[in-house]
């Protein structure tokens, strides 16, 4: 008996790419409307790469964590569609997310496409573990949020954030786990400087 064979949905790289390469314009609610029901993970990667990555951002990047936040917590009030203010959802992604940090991103998901496979896929669905990742989320911006100007710190829990959202995107437990273990790392870095500024403050002074 032969079995019909259904053409497997393209790679969530190309999906990213396709729309960066379209005419939709690339807002906000764009970028909501092309990732469907993972919008929640799509946003969170998108605004994250730009502090995940060491380039100028001429502080946009707190008007993103500022987005990512609001998000977050919908997410953990159960929230399973976003919201924004109208205004927000109109806001341009700008020319550095276009040009450098979404097409930088495609080329290393592309590459981590290569070593992911669904593993408890099933928790997706799981309205508990999405609030779980909300708190997270929270977390990790907050941390990339407060830390100091043009210090770099802000770059390690970006990056928690970012796998965090590819291991909901690519269904991929494995990819989640790495991006806490390194928002944790990011986090205790930020801790760590800090306190050592604070005593040596003290010393000084």
């Amino acid at each position: 008996m032969d079995h019909q064979k259904f053409p497997q949905p393209p790679a969530f790289s190309k999906q990213l790419d396709d729309w960066l390469r379209s005419k939709h314009p690339k807002t906000i609610a764009g970028l909501i409307e092309a990732s469907g029901e993972k919008s929640f993970a799509m946003v969170f990667l998108v605004l994250m790469a730009i502090p995940a990555l060491p380039i100028p951002t001429g502080g946009i990047t707190h008007i993103f964590e500022v987005i990512v936040i609001l998000l977050a917590l919908e997410l953990v009030a159960g929230r399973r569609t976003i919201w924004l203010p109208k205004r927000w959802l109109a806001r341009p992604l700008g020319k550095t997310m276009e040009t450098k940090s979404i097409p930088y991103l495609v080329r290393k998901i592309r590459w981590l496409e290569k070593y992911t496979r669904p593993r408890l896929s099933g928790l997706l669905a799981d309205r508990n573990y999405l609030r779980l990742v909300g708190v997270l989320v929270v977390i990790l911006t907050v941390g990339a949020f407060i830390s100091p100007p043009f210090s770099g710190l802000d770059t390690i829990p970006s990056i928690g954030v970012v796998l965090i959202a590819l291991g909901l995107i690519l269904e991929d437990i494995i990819v989640f786990v790495g991006g806490l273990a390194t928002g944790i790392v990011g986090i205790g870095v930020e801790i760590a400087l800090g306190a050592g500024a604070i005593t040596a403050f003290r010393h000084f002074f």
